[in-house]
């Protein structure tokens, strides 16, 4: 299992939109609008890099009002269990 935490920029006043097409997808664990920088932060569970390769390729790139992302996958390290 990959998790992966994706920084989005959308294109202005789309924000709302992008959010609700990706609230309920089933990778998707988390997303919020934030401030700064970047509009949305989305918390993805994928089964591995492929897994994530599709989740771009067939979500997130299909949806018009994302401009940028950045993926960062996210690691264990550090973490107590």
């Amino acid at each position: 299992m990959i998790e992966a935490i994706i920084l989005i920029v959308t294109r202005p006043g789309a924000e709302k939109k992008v959010y609700d097409q990706l609230k309920n997808h089933p990778k998707v664990k988390e997303v919020h609008k934030v401030y700064g920088e970047y509009d949305l932060i989305a918390r993805v569970e994928v089964e591995d890099i492929r897994d994530l390769d599709e989740f771009h390729d067939n979500v997130l790139r299909k949806i018009k009002e994302i401009e940028v992302t950045e993926t960062l996958i996210a690691s264990t390290y550090g973490i107590k269990e």
